[in-house]
């Protein structure tokens, strides 16, 4: 009976339903530019090249490899020693209104468009984030109008 209930663990593991509801852990390039593998070895077929700072959900970490979600939803592979913990946020919305508060009725400090780079400072509450622009400007974006908190 234990067999079996160990089986069904590493199983619901491996598939991750273990996981679900935990929160993701995104990270972001630290390199100029990373190639993105369809397996995890450098002589596996090359996907595509994302540039610094482009940010990514670890789907697993497996022997120097992360499996890796994109904004897309693509699943593809990452040498590990080219991700950094600094958090980025790449804006999906045509245009995302950067506020000076975390309110709907705050000022827009400024606005970034589809595909821009923000650095995650902080999660506030209310579905709001605390970001800054390479630029320096800072406020604080609506979670929905950007991918990778």
């Amino acid at each position: 009976m234990i067999g079996r209930l160990a089986r069904g663990l590493l199983v619901a593991g491996v598939c991750g339903w273990a996981g679900y509801g935990a929160a993701a852990e995104f990270r972001s390039v630290a390199e100029s530019a990373a190639v993105l593998y369809d397996a995890p070895s450098a002589k596996a077929r090359k996907v595509y090249v994302v540039g610094h700072g482009y940010p990514i959900e670890i789907v697993v970490v497996v022997e120097g490899w992360s499996k890796v979600r994109d904004a897309t939803g693509e699943l593809t592979w990452i040498e590990s020693k080219l991700l950094s913990d600094k958090r980025m946020l790449l804006v999906r919305t045509p245009l995302a209104q950067v506020r000076e508060a975390a309110d709907d009725q705050a000022p827009v400090v400024f606005e970034a468009q589809q595909n821009v780079l923000l650095e995650l400072q902080e999660v506030a509450s209310g579905g709001w984030l605390r970001v800054r622009h390479r630029d320096g400007q800072a406020g604080f974006v609506k979670i929905a109008q950007v991918w990778g908190a």
